[in-house]
């Protein structure tokens, strides 16, 4: 497992987390520490980058679900969204192939095959129209 994997992955379970439980992902992640593991900083570079752009990621889910609103999408097929549409447009260094590959397989380890079909839909909507959403 990669360490940007492991990032992603610690990243996923801190915006999750703060969804649940309704309290900001950074102060866990300040609470927990962890900038100290050795994939910790480009997970907080995840979470901050998400929080930063939480209204234009969550309206970006809005418009390409269809017919999900984004308070009945599951809370980590919710988040898995978050995570890779912060990857897809604004982490430039990350390939758009690897950043939705990456959701997908968040998806059917931690979701289910369904919802992997869904969110590659609502990823390849996203990363053909990028340039207008950013």
């Amino acid at each position: 497992m990669s360490k940007r994997h492991k990032a992603r992955l610690a990243a996923l379970n801190l915006l999750f987390e703060g969804n649940l439980r309704e309290i900001s992902p950074i102060d866990l992640m300040t609470e927990r520490g962890v900038g100290d593991i050795s994939e910790g900083e480009y997970a907080q570079r995840l979470v901050k980058g998400v929080v930063d752009h939480l209204p234009t990621i969550n309206s970006s889910i809005e418009g390409y679900a269809q017919g999900w609103d984004l308070d009945r999408l599951p809370a980590v097929d919710r988040n898995i969204l978050r995570l890779a549409i912060y990857e897809l447009l604004w982490a430039t260094e990350v390939p758009e192939a690897v950043a939705i590959d990456e959701a997908l397989n968040f998806a059917r380890e931690l979701s289910t095959e369904d919802s992997a079909k869904y969110v590659h839909g609502v990823l390849g909507k996203i990363a053909a129209l990028k340039s207008q959403l950013i």
